[in-house]
């Protein structure tokens, strides 16, 4: 492969990257709409924002839908990520808080 052939073919690999990248940003808002409603039903019935056992659910459900070539501590550190991230969502709506520090739990 010449350089002028590398360099497009990682323009071409880059493209479809940037193309998911905007797939994934859709379902990652998608995502946190549902996290919202949930947050409000949570709220309303009193219940904590932290529920560790459905944590716990999301994860083995991802894991056991891997087919690769992310590893399941890959998935489990991203989705880890993700939770965090809408949790502090969910703390923020409910208490008008800027949101939680990076890793703090909520109860």
């Amino acid at each position: 492969m010449t350089r002028e052939e590398a360099l497009e073919a990682l323009a071409a690999h880059r493209r479809e990257v940037d193309a998911i990248d905007l797939e994934l940003l859709e379902l990652l808002n998608r995502r946190t709409r549902v996290v919202e409603s949930i947050g409000k039903i949570k709220q309303a019935a009193q219940l904590p924002i932290y529920e560790p056992r459905r944590e716990e659910e999301v994860f083995r459900n991802v894991a056991g839908h891997n087919a690769g070539p992310l590893t399941t501590e890959a998935l489990k550190r991203i989705f880890e990520r993700i939770i965090d991230e809408m949790r502090a969502l969910q703390k923020m709506r409910r208490d008008g808080s800027a949101g939680m520090e990076q890793g703090e739990k909520q109860c």
